[in-house]
């Protein structure tokens, strides 16, 4: 009986070191049925609970976050193609409104290409015109596009033909 108890403690013990896990820290499963998406939390997050009364939940949080210095840096793509059918602008008011804004304007590296049929998903490119990432966004807000197309692509100033075209003489 002895030796299927140590038997046990040390498959235990292995399991856990083979993880990297350790018993304070939640699973991805643990941390989504608490409403936390492990991989995109950051522990700065966290800290904000409190400024919205959610002390409560700062606890949970922490175990599910990850240290802001530790998150990896969001990639950059030199372009992106916003892939949306017009006769679908009814089911998807907030992404019409997105494209038929100004805000497209903002973002000269955005292409917006419409095609029959196809619900609305943004293509991520790299500086060869290869499509690196898709991202379906029918459920997102005007908001929500412009802020990952924020994020996600290079900006001007960030590009070195920025840098030559502000030096032109």
């Amino acid at each position: 009986m002895g030796a299927i108890k140590i038997t046990l403690i040390l498959v235990v013990f292995v399991t856990v070191y083979l993880t990297g896990s350790t018993l304070g820290e939640f699973s991805t499963e643990d941390c989504a049925s608490l409403g936390f998406i492990k991989a995109n939390l950051l522990c700065s997050s966290c800290d904000q609970l409190k400024d919205f009364s959610l002390d409560q939940l700062v606890e949970h949080c922490k175990e599910c976050c990850h240290n802001d210095e530790s998150a990896p840096k969001e990639k950059k793509y030199a372009r992106a193609i916003l892939e949306v059918c017009t006769c679908k602008f009814p089911a998807y008011p907030q992404i019409q409104a997105f494209v038929k804004s100004d805000r497209p304007a903002k973002f000269p590296n955005l292409q917006i290409k419409y095609l029959r049929g196809l619900d609305p998903i943004i293509k991520l490119l790299d500086k060869d015109g290869i499509v690196k990432e898709t991202v379906a966004i029918e459920k997102w807000n005007t908001d929500s596009v412009e802020e990952f197309l924020n994020t996600h692509l290079i900006k001007e100033e960030d590009d070195d033909r920025g840098f030559l075209k502000t030096n032109l003489i």
